[in-house]
Protein backbone atom coordinates (compact mmCIF):
# COMPACT_ATOMS: atom_id res chain seq x y z
CA UNK A 1 0.00 0.00 0.00
CA UNK A 2 1.37 3.70 -0.91
CA UNK A 3 -0.05 6.29 0.98
CA UNK A 4 0.43 10.13 -0.30
CA UNK A 5 1.99 13.02 2.38
CA UNK A 6 0.85 16.34 3.36
CA UNK A 7 3.48 17.63 1.16
CA UNK A 8 2.91 16.44 -2.63
CA UNK A 9 5.29 14.34 -4.09
CA UNK A 10 6.34 12.16 -0.59
CA UNK A 11 5.16 8.65 -0.59
CA UNK A 12 4.99 6.22 2.60
CA UNK A 13 5.58 3.28 1.34
CA UNK A 14 3.82 0.29 3.66
CA UNK A 15 4.96 -3.18 2.69
CA UNK A 16 2.51 -6.27 3.42
CA UNK A 17 3.75 -8.36 5.87
CA UNK A 18 3.15 -11.94 5.83
CA UNK A 19 4.61 -13.67 9.32
CA UNK A 20 4.32 -17.16 9.81
CA UNK A 21 6.34 -20.07 11.95
CA UNK A 22 9.89 -19.20 10.63
CA UNK A 23 9.56 -15.35 10.45
CA UNK A 24 8.41 -13.16 7.77
CA UNK A 25 7.95 -12.35 3.80
CA UNK A 26 7.25 -8.89 2.28
CA UNK A 27 7.61 -7.48 -0.99
CA UNK A 28 10.16 -4.25 -0.38
CA UNK A 29 9.84 -2.62 -3.53
CA UNK A 30 7.87 -2.59 -6.67
CA UNK A 31 8.15 -0.55 -9.52
CA UNK A 32 4.40 -1.34 -10.67
CA UNK A 33 3.09 -0.31 -7.55
CA UNK A 34 5.31 3.30 -7.38
CA UNK A 35 4.54 3.86 -10.95
CA UNK A 36 0.74 3.57 -9.92
CA UNK A 37 1.19 6.06 -7.69
CA UNK A 38 2.55 8.53 -9.92
CA UNK A 39 6.65 7.65 -9.35
CA UNK A 40 7.88 5.88 -12.51
CA UNK A 41 11.87 6.88 -12.17
CA UNK A 42 14.03 4.20 -11.99
CA UNK A 43 16.67 3.34 -9.21
CA UNK A 44 20.20 2.39 -10.17
CA UNK A 45 22.27 2.56 -6.81
CA UNK A 46 21.56 0.46 -3.60
CA UNK A 47 23.06 2.42 -0.60
CA UNK A 48 22.92 1.20 3.15
CA UNK A 49 24.07 2.98 6.02
CA UNK A 50 24.58 1.82 10.05
CA UNK A 51 24.29 4.27 12.59
CA UNK A 52 26.25 2.50 15.82
CA UNK A 53 24.49 4.88 18.39
CA UNK A 54 21.39 6.57 19.42
CA UNK A 55 21.60 10.21 18.38
CA UNK A 56 23.23 9.48 14.89
CA UNK A 57 22.25 12.84 13.29
CA UNK A 58 22.85 12.89 9.33
CA UNK A 59 21.98 15.45 7.02
CA UNK A 60 19.85 17.03 5.31
CA UNK A 61 21.11 16.09 2.45
CA UNK A 62 20.55 16.53 -1.58
CA UNK A 63 22.50 16.62 -4.82
CA UNK A 64 21.85 19.91 -7.39
CA UNK A 65 20.49 19.60 -10.60
CA UNK A 66 21.39 17.86 -13.24
CA UNK A 67 22.63 15.36 -10.65
CA UNK A 68 19.62 15.12 -8.42
CA UNK A 69 18.53 11.96 -6.78
CA UNK A 70 15.15 10.50 -5.70
CA UNK A 71 15.71 7.91 -2.35
CA UNK A 72 13.57 5.40 -1.17
CA UNK A 73 14.11 4.81 2.61
CA UNK A 74 14.13 2.10 4.78
CA UNK A 75 14.93 0.91 8.06
CA UNK A 76 16.42 -2.68 7.96
CA UNK A 77 17.23 -2.73 11.77
CA UNK A 78 16.53 -0.56 14.30
CA UNK A 79 14.60 3.17 14.21
CA UNK A 80 14.57 6.30 12.75
CA UNK A 81 13.34 9.94 12.96
CA UNK A 82 13.12 10.29 8.91
CA UNK A 83 12.90 14.23 7.68
CA UNK A 84 12.12 15.33 4.15
CA UNK A 85 12.28 19.21 3.61
CA UNK A 86 10.32 20.63 0.21
CA UNK A 87 13.58 22.34 -1.63
CA UNK A 88 11.24 23.21 -4.87
CA UNK A 89 11.29 26.43 -5.03
CA UNK A 90 7.73 26.84 -7.13
CA UNK A 91 5.92 24.45 -4.80
CA UNK A 92 2.78 25.81 -1.85
CA UNK A 93 5.30 23.86 0.68
CA UNK A 94 8.80 25.33 0.00
CA UNK A 95 10.75 24.87 2.81
CA UNK A 96 8.23 22.82 4.98
CA UNK A 97 8.93 19.10 6.55
CA UNK A 98 7.90 16.23 6.65
CA UNK A 99 8.59 13.71 9.51
CA UNK A 100 7.71 10.12 10.09
CA UNK A 101 9.27 7.12 12.16
CA UNK A 102 10.66 3.74 9.89
CA UNK A 103 11.69 1.14 11.85
CA UNK A 104 12.41 -2.58 11.09
CA UNK A 105 9.09 -3.39 13.00
CA UNK A 106 6.75 -0.68 11.33
CA UNK A 107 8.39 -1.49 7.70
CA UNK A 108 6.97 1.31 6.58
CA UNK A 109 9.91 3.40 3.49
CA UNK A 110 9.68 7.12 2.56
CA UNK A 111 9.86 8.37 -0.73
CA UNK A 112 11.88 11.34 -1.19
CA UNK A 113 11.95 12.88 -4.43
CA UNK A 114 13.91 15.36 -6.51
CA UNK A 115 14.03 18.55 -4.79
CA UNK A 116 13.24 18.00 -1.22
CA UNK A 117 16.85 17.10 1.34
CA UNK A 118 16.43 14.73 3.46
CA UNK A 119 18.26 13.64 6.71
CA UNK A 120 16.95 11.30 9.86
CA UNK A 121 18.19 10.66 13.35
CA UNK A 122 18.65 7.37 15.06
CA UNK A 123 16.29 6.42 17.77
CA UNK A 124 17.92 2.85 18.58
CA UNK A 125 21.45 2.09 18.67
CA UNK A 126 23.13 -0.17 15.55
CA UNK A 127 20.39 1.30 13.39
CA UNK A 128 20.81 0.23 9.71
CA UNK A 129 19.73 1.75 6.70
CA UNK A 130 19.15 0.96 2.99
CA UNK A 131 17.81 3.47 0.39
CA UNK A 132 17.46 3.33 -3.22
CA UNK A 133 18.79 6.12 -5.03
CA UNK A 134 18.00 7.08 -8.61
CA UNK A 135 20.80 8.80 -9.57
CA UNK A 136 24.58 8.03 -8.93
CA UNK A 137 26.57 9.87 -6.24
CA UNK A 138 28.01 13.46 -7.90
CA UNK A 139 30.46 15.13 -5.37
CA UNK A 140 30.10 18.07 -7.49
CA UNK A 141 26.39 18.30 -6.94
CA UNK A 142 26.65 17.06 -3.29
CA UNK A 143 24.68 19.53 -0.93
CA UNK A 144 22.82 20.33 2.57
CA UNK A 145 21.64 22.65 5.08
CA UNK A 146 22.05 22.85 8.27
CA UNK A 147 20.20 20.08 10.20
CA UNK A 148 18.99 22.51 13.35
CA UNK A 149 17.99 25.39 11.09
CA UNK A 150 14.97 27.61 13.50
CA UNK A 151 13.48 28.95 9.73
CA UNK A 152 12.86 24.92 9.16
CA UNK A 153 11.41 23.94 12.33
CA UNK A 154 12.18 20.75 12.63
CA UNK A 155 11.56 19.22 16.15
CA UNK A 156 14.10 16.38 16.17
CA UNK A 157 13.50 13.77 19.43
CA UNK A 158 16.91 14.27 20.15
CA UNK A 159 18.01 13.42 23.87
CA UNK A 160 21.36 15.70 24.26
CA UNK A 161 23.74 16.82 21.15
CA UNK A 162 23.40 14.62 18.05
CA UNK A 163 26.39 12.81 16.89
CA UNK A 164 27.03 14.42 13.17
CA UNK A 165 29.68 14.25 10.81
CA UNK A 166 31.94 17.29 10.23
CA UNK A 167 30.29 17.66 6.97
CA UNK A 168 27.26 17.53 8.39
CA UNK A 169 28.03 20.11 11.64
CA UNK A 170 29.03 22.47 9.07
CA UNK A 171 26.10 23.04 6.71
CA UNK A 172 24.97 26.17 5.85
CA UNK A 173 21.11 27.39 7.07
CA UNK A 174 18.35 27.50 4.99
CA UNK A 175 18.27 31.58 4.95
CA UNK A 176 21.19 31.15 2.32
CA UNK A 177 19.88 29.15 0.01
CA UNK A 178 18.55 29.47 -2.97
CA UNK A 179 16.76 26.24 -4.34
CA UNK A 180 18.17 25.02 -8.03
CA UNK A 181 14.77 23.18 -7.89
Amino acid sequence: MIETCSIEGLLVVCPKKFNDGRGFFMETYSRRELAEAGFDREFVQDNQSLSTEVGVLRGLHFQTPPCGQDKLVRVLRGRIFDVAVDLRANSNTYGQHFSIELSAENAKQLLVPIGFAHGFCTLEPDTEIAYKVSGFYAPDHDAGLCWDDAELGIEWPLVGAPILSDKDADLPPFSSFTSPF
